[in-house]
């Protein structure tokens, strides 16, 4: 006797997982506009700012993972793997940017992307348990 297994929408534990890495890249994302903030009044603010960067990009590294993991196994819709892969696309640009010292492209972005971080958190389906 064979059983029949199915493909169930994504399941709560990569839900879950989604939600708190596009939370996580949201949080890196604001404390990023603080310590640009920080930067231009004080001595440790490019310090501050630039190992903000790197945790923001694992942020949206890990969020890129987050959404395949949601797809892939648990047979969700693969949109939001492509949101987070077009998401690090920007947060690359934004780090191309900062390096290059490109301020008039740079901090709208970097508005931008927290915009865009922000809605897809809250358009991330919650967890029921």
């Amino acid at each position: 006797m064979a059983t029949q297994v199915t493909a169930t929408a994504s399941t709560p534990r990569s839900s879950s997982f989604l939600r708190i890495a596009i939370a996580l890249q949201t949080l890196t994302l604001f404390l990023q506009a603080v310590s640009a903030g920080l930067l231009l009044t004080s001595s440790y603010g490019e310090t501050l700012h630039s190992v903000g960067a790197r945790v923001m990009y694992g942020a949206s590294m890990l969020y890129v993972l987050a959404a395949v993991l949601a797809w892939r196994p648990g047979g969700g819709s693969p949109r939001p793997a492509w949101h987070a892969s077009g998401f690090l696309v920007l947060a690359s640009v934004q780090v191309v940017l900062g390096i290059a010292h490109v301020p008039s492209v740079h901090l709208p972005l970097g508005v931008l992307m927290f915009g865009l971080s922000v809605l897809a958190l809250s358009r991330a389906q919650p967890v029921n348990l």
